[in-house]
């Protein structure tokens, strides 16, 4: 039986163990505070102080002795990530892959500089009169964000010289412990996706379905399967994510980000674990969920083939965004489940802070061929079904 650490216990952290429980792992689950998602189905959690910790994750590792390390969050020291694995653990994917995609100057230089990919223009800052001179490099519109954060964290698009220094205010709240930002240019894009690739330790690189999504402030809220999509365009973004991963190592689940412009694809980021536009996989939509794909290949266990079943959509459960609720609870899941070919995951956080996201509504067709923009309208209308309350 492997015994997994995995650093950072949120919703995709919780899908995740379920999926290695199945499979027999055995699993030790590390949060900033107790109760965390992926705690609740785990066979043992660890609760620190901050993941930023170095020597109190030492401490964890020493005391777990895991064969296996899994980072669920980018604010970790991904430094420290190396020596464990000279040590013998695995680290998923591998420590290079977990570093240089948790800072966004390390996998954006890596894409476009080392590899080639076309990327939006871009150069960094690390002050805010760095930042206006950047801008003016970069021209506006272009977005900012923080070298490490994650889901549209501190994210801002600046527009004109007012938004400057809001976006450095905003950049400064991100994830991570850096102060340095990226300023790219702004893609007039047609829609975004998002690829999921699957690097296996013996056997061919898997490519799932593309999948679109919608976001608001870089933050998730809608995603479907399939985007879209030209099949010579899908050819274009699936070559990209293998030279990508290829140089990345490892084997795990990498969601890997493309803007799409008529005939381009452009590179946007990429993600070592599993992606919250993949929840929409858990719909069933695809031969194994985003979450079980990471699970076999993360234990080396064989993927033969993945394939999409049928359409699905996929929307956020929101908490409101004018109060805290300390004890979350949950309306409406009744009427939303009265639905066809329709299920909610509620992630079961033990707080809920404005707009958090505290669940996910998946709805689905009978065929692969089903009208994907009537899926995801309808998956938000049942979304907007349930609500979050204050429990007793």
């Amino acid at each position: 039986m492997k015994k997994i650490l995995l650093l950072g216990s949120g919703e995709l952290g919780k899908e995740f163990v379920i999926s290695v429980k199945r499979m027999g792992g055995y699993v030790v689950a590390v949060d900033t505070y107790d109760n965390a998602p992926a705690m609740q189905v785990a066979d043992e959690r660890v609760v620190l102080g901050s993941m930023l910790d170095g020597e109190a994750l030492d401490k964890v590792v020493a005391q777990v002795k895991p064969d296996i390390i899994v980072p669920e969050i980018e604010a970790i020291r991904t430094e420290r990530l190396y020596d464990y694995e000279k040590s013998g653990i695995q680290v998923v994917p591998t420590a290079k892959a977990v570093n240089y995609t948790m800072n966004r100057r390390a996998i954006r230089d890596l894409a476009a500089k080392q590899l080639g990919l076309l990327t939006a223009p871009y150069t960094y800052a690390s002050s805010l009169e760095k930042l206006k001179a950047a801008v003016g490099k970069i021209g506006m519109p272009c977005v900012i964000k923080p070298l490490m954060s994650s889901s549209g964290k501190g994210q801002s698009v600046v527009k004109t010289e007012g938004d400057i220094e809001k976006a450095w205010d905003a950049a400064k709240g991100g994830r991570g412990d850096s102060t340095e930002v990226i300023v790219e240019g702004f893609i007039d894009f047609d829609y975004e996706i998002t690829l999921l690739t699957v690097k296996q330790a013996e056997g061919e690189t898997l490519f799932c379905p593309p999948i679109s999504h919608r976001q608001v402030k870089g933050d998730y809220h809608e995603s479907w399967q399939p985007a879209k999509m030209d099949s010579k365009l899908i050819d274009q973004a699936r070559e990209m994510a293998k030279k990508v991963t290829d140089e990345l190592g490892g084997a795990g689940i990498f969601g890997v980000e493309f803007f799409v412009s008529k005939d381009k694809v452009i590179f946007s980021e990429l993600s070592p674990r599993p992606h919250d536009t993949g929840m929409v996989t858990l719909g069933h939509t695809q031969t194994y969920s985003e979450f079980e794909l990471h699970a076999r290949a993360v234990l080396h266990l064989p993927i033969p083939k993945v394939e999409l079943l049928r359409a699905g959509a996929s929307a956020v459960v929101l908490a409101p965004t004018d109060r805290t609720i300390e004890k979350p609870d949950y309306t409406g899941v009744c009427e939303a489940l009265k639905e066809g070919n329709t299920d909610v995951r509620i992630f079961g956080k033990p707080r809920a802070t404005p707009g958090r996201r505290m669940g996910v509504l998946l709805h689905w067709a009978d065929s692969k061929d089903a009208d994907v923009d009537k899926l995801k309208d309808e998956a938000r209308r049942i979304a907007d079904k349930i609500s979050v309350v204050e429990g007793k």
